[in-house]
């Protein structure tokens, strides 16, 4: 049975860097060091790990941060990382995880969660949209430049930002635009990167094209050669 719980030791800390390694096979010099997690804390932010008894098999970090773009600035929280073993991945543990960082969020008077994720990574974008309920209005073009994860195969690190508004009912939206991703990226950016990169412009330039239109992705349909993200209107701040 898989526990989540908050972390505060630097012992434990050093597990997740290890599970780094594991989980994205990083270099070093991709990877969070104990000293993150620690501010992390510091800052009032928040370090979570699940386990399978004693063992940590996932985990997730999140730091407090203010908007930007807003007319008035406000508080949100950040969701930097989060990461599980291949082998746990679908024991429910990364729902966990984010079901623990949205209850202490809200207890602390967040009203929003953000984080970014690869738009090619359908089953990440099926749990995030379909699953937790957030939002897409920003696409970020090879947002933190090439990686060494060999999950992303050498590609540019195009990035969606998910917006999790706590407190905001989820709604019924009538679909106006739709982004189809076939679902054997993952394939391709091993066998045929020239492909793979093909799709990921393609895939930016529509999400760009909508985004700048008014519409924000607020759903998500999969089937097995494709996933589809649904775009919509979505009432401005």
């Amino acid at each position: 049975m898989i526990t989540v719980r908050a972390l505060t030791g630097r012992h434990e800390f050093a597990d997740i860097v290890n599970l780094q390694r594991m989980i994205w096979g990083w270099e070093d010099l991709d990877i969070l060091p104990v000293r993150f997690f620690v501010v992390a804390i510091d800052i009032g932010g928040q370090v979570w790990g699940a386990f399978d008894e004693r063992f940590m098999c996932g985990f997730c970090v999140a730091i407090p941060a203010v908007t930007t773009a807003a007319t008035t600035p406000s508080p949100f929280l950040h969701s930097h990382m989060l990461g599980v073993l291949p082998e746990y991945r679908d024991t429910g543990a990364g729902r966990m995880l984010k079901l623990a960082q949205r209850d202490d969020a809200i207890a602390r008077g967040f009203d929003l969660i953000e984080w970014t994720f690869d738009p090619l990574e359908l089953k990440n974008a099926y749990f995030n949209i379909e699953k937790l309920g957030a939002i897409i209005r920003r696409y970020l073009p090879n947002h933190y430049g090439i990686t060494s994860s060999r999950l992303q195969g050498g590609l540019p690190t195009d990035r969606c930002v998910a917006e999790w508004h706590l407190k905001r009912p989820r709604q019924e939206f009538t679909t106006l635009a739709r982004i189809p991703v076939p679902t054997d990226v993952e394939r391709l950016r091993r066998t045929d990167p020239a492909e793979a990169v093909e799709i990921q412009q393609r895939t930016m330039r529509l999400f760009q094209q909508n985004i700048e239109s008014g519409l924000a992705v607020t759903g998500f349909e999969r089937s097995p050669k494709v996933g589809t993200y649904l775009f919509s209107s979505w009432p401005s701040d």
